[in-house]
């Protein structure tokens, strides 16, 4: 299990300290969340930020592109730092070709799609992807809970990543908890973004060991 820290959350007047302390504790992925305003209601970092990012570490860096019409950034936030860019299906009219763009990049390509979108409009591209995020909360807002209903789209996506023999990871975002961790676990997840619970601890390396599992 891999933990992704949702920087959305974090301390922005300290974020080099928290950078560090995440690293510290053990986490895998910093998670990167960009939002338009346009896609989702709020508006967050962008290539300035990331590029400091970037210079200050070599976790992998998981951007999550919240944005409408991804295709006009993605070279754009390969060449600032991000290790995976990950788009909506529903903010692009040619999935196949944002995903492309991604490939050529050499960046890892993620696909992510709202709670109330069916699993199935991704099955056309799953074969062209690194990383599948399923969004447990509608995207733009830190500190939603966090909707059962999704647990399918965990199992599903497992399940035929083993019936057409896949590798893509299964990453999932939006009210993870100690208590929502363990369902997406047995669901078959294989990464977990977590903000407001991971953050309010003092000690990183006890959400760390608890989303685990360990």
């Amino acid at each position: 299990m891999k933990i992704a820290p949702s920087l959305l959350s974090c301390n922005f007047m300290k974020l080099e300290d928290e950078i560090n302390a995440i690293e510290a504790a053990g986490a895998d992925y910093l998670h990167f969340d960009v939002m338009d305003g346009m896609f989702v209601p709020n508006l967050s970092f962008a290539f300035p930020i990331l590029q400091q990012i970037r210079a200050h570490t070599n976790m992998t860096i998981d951007t999550h592109l919240m944005v409408k019409k991804p295709e006009r950034y993605i070279q754009s936030f390969a060449d600032a730092g991000s290790d995976i860019i990950t788009v909506h299906v529903e903010a692009t009219e040619h999935i196949h070709r944002a995903l492309q763009l991604i490939r050529d990049t050499g960046k890892k390509v993620g696909i992510t799609l709202n709670p109330g979108t069916p699993i199935e409009v991704l099955i056309p591209v799953l074969h062209m992807v690194d990383l599948v995020l399923v969004m447990t909360v509608n995207p733009g807002f830190g500190g939603q809970s966090f909707i059962q209903e999704c647990l399918s789209k965990i199992e599903f996506l497992n399940e035929y990543r083993d019936e057409y023999q896949l590798s893509y990871e299964i990453e999932v975002d939006g009210g993870v908890n100690d208590v929502s961790a363990q369902y997406c676990i047995d669901s078959g997840a294989d990464v977990l973004v977590a903000g407001s619970y991971f953050f309010k601890h003092d000690d990183y390396s006890i959400p760390v060991r608890v989303l685990k599992g360990e």
